[in-house]
């Protein structure tokens, strides 16, 4: 399984905390979840290859977040390939009702808005888009839980959305960690529905490795 990322070639990656992982701190450049296993799956799987790989995540950031500092973290690096995974933040704004909330319809508009950026200034740039996701099967009425579950599908919906208009790439992490939540307790992949233990975060990395070499 080889990557379709060419040796020489730059990837972006950017997103909220499960992106970011410490990239800015003790664990920089690239941070401790899953794009340092990325970084170290094409080490083990593709020795001969160096791709210049950017972790520009920032824990707590939404869609608005992106878009306001898009020309600084992406278009400016130019990437032959970038990864975005953003959304669970914005839906979480939206459930509480916070100031400058970000609402599905802002979240629509905006993810557009940086695509559209992209593909002018960045032509040749191939993209993969991973949707949010929420690691419970919560059925309980007035659940907070239940809440975010009822409410998540709006947002991946929205994701799948631009991946068919711009024609990218897609890792559907949701319908990844359903599935495993079939046969095992969420607590093995996370100490809550949103940041993921190590476990978790090997899940992405490999599914972005696979797609990625799709």
């Amino acid at each position: 399984m080889a990557l379709k990322i060419k040796n020489g070639q730059k990837i972006v990656f950017i997103g909220d905390s499960i992106t970011d992982m410490g990239r800015r701190d003790v664990e920089r450049p690239l941070g401790n979840g899953y794009v340092k296993l990325f970084s170290d799956f094409l080490t083990i799987r593709e020795p001969g290859k160096k791709v210049d790989i950017i972790n520009k995540g920032i824990s707590g950031d939404n869609i608005a977040g992106l878009r306001n500092r898009w020309s600084d973290d992406v278009i400016r690096n130019r990437p032959d390939w970038l990864s975005i995974k953003i959304g669970i933040n914005d839906l979480h704004g939206y459930l509480a009702n916070v100031p400058c909330a970000v609402t599905p319809e802002i979240f629509e508009q905006a993810y557009d808005d940086i695509l559209s950026r992209t593909k002018k200034k960045l032509p040749k740039c191939q993209i993969l888009l991973i949707d949010p996701f929420y690691m419970s099967i919560e059925k309980s009425k007035n659940s907070f839980r239940k809440e975010v579950l009822d409410i998540i599908g709006t947002y991946i919906r929205t994701v799948h959305k631009m991946s068919r208009k711009y024609k990218t790439r897609l890792v559907r992490t949701h319908d990844i960690f359903q599935k495993l939540l079939k046969y095992n307790d969420a607590d093995t992949f996370c100490p809550e529905p949103v940041h993921p233990y190590l476990i978790g975060h090997t899940v992405i990395a490999e599914a972005v490795y696979k797609t990625l070499s799709a």
